[in-house]
């Protein structure tokens, strides 16, 4: 980032479904300076929505610019390590969607990356800051709720349904992450088991189970194909 600057100057990559969001709250902080998509609607959008606000179609216009010290990364999963290294190459602190990748592999590559880099990346984790999430946090570490034993999360609606990553990838990681923060340890077991119903092997329903150290266990059930949203 730009030391110069009090503030950092943002660009968001992706203003479709989630990037929108990104676009709005950056847009309302006073820090956002560009917008990249490659789908003319979606920009479309933002250019009647933000009259002001740059418009790009080419996201290395956004990485080599060096008024812009940080990059949200909002497009399609299977994206997110390829844009992700290329901002960090170039200097840029990350902030990617979840989930960061869709590999492990990748996903470590990139840590190193930032590292190395002396770069900030960050996952869209968003539901770790929600105010509930942090009050759940206080009781637990105070003792009001007792111990802690068993915690179980579900995230169920009748779509989206994705093509790139499963409903795992997809739905699940907000709840892993919050879980994870609550417990504050990592798992020593995780199993997961799960159907794929409309395209094959894309899971579209799957139920996780997580055991950890201090004996608590916790299970998450996440669904795309359900009748209502939960």
């Amino acid at each position: 980032m730009n030391m110069q600057r009090a503030v950092p100057n943002v660009a968001v990559a992706g203003a479709g479904y989630w990037g929108v969001n990104h676009v709005r709250n950056y847009s309302q902080m006073g820090v956002l300076r560009a917008v990249c998509d490659t789908d003319a609607l979606c920009l479309d959008r933002i250019a009647k929505l933000y009259p002001k606000l740059r418009i790009e179609t080419n996201f290395n216009d956004l990485i080599h610019d060096p008024d812009i010290d940080a990059i949200v990364i909002a497009t399609p999963a299977e994206t997110h390590y390829r844009l992700a290294r290329q901002a960090l190459d170039a200097g840029k602190d990350v902030l990617v969607e979840k989930p960061l990748t869709l590999d492990v592999a990748d996903g470590e590559r990139l840590v190193e990356l930032a590292a190395r880099r002396h770069a900030i990346l960050m996952v869209g984790h968003l539901l770790e800051y929600h105010p509930a999430v942090l009050r759940l946090r206080e009781l637990i570490s105070s003792g009001a709720l007792g111990d802690l034993r068993y915690i179980y999360s579900t995230r169920l609606n009748l779509g989206k349904v994705r093509r790139e990553e499963n409903i795992l990838w997809s739905f699940a990681p907000h709840d892993i992450a919050i879980i994870l923060r609550l417990i504050g340890q990592e798992p020593v077991t995780v199993s997961a088991t799960g159907g794929a119903y409309l395209q094959a092997q894309i899971a579209d329903v799957t139920l996780t189970h997580l055991e950890f150290r201090s004996g608590v266990r916790a299970h998450i059930f996440v669904s795309w194909l359900h009748p209502y949203k939960e």
